[in-house]
């Protein structure tokens, strides 16, 4: 599953990051494209025990999200 979040702005991809969370979805990843999306979506991450790996790209960065 993929998130894009690209071009919205917070706290926008922390909302559809959530919808995922809550969903139970273990593994998916989130498109962002500015550096406080990036930051917000990871630290709410790991407050719900998910391990975030970004990787930069081209438009912003990847940010693979996995359950613990």
């Amino acid at each position: 599953m993929e998130i894009d979040a690209r071009g919205l702005s917070c706290p926008q991809p922390i909302i559809e990051t959530r919808k995922a969370i809550f969903d139970k979805v273990t593994s998916f990843s989130v498109l962002v494209d500015n550096i406080a999306a990036k930051e917000n979506v990871t630290r709410f991450a790991k407050t719900q025990h998910y391990d975030v790996v970004d990787t930069t790209t081209e438009y912003g960065w990847k940010l693979d999200l996995e359950k613990r």
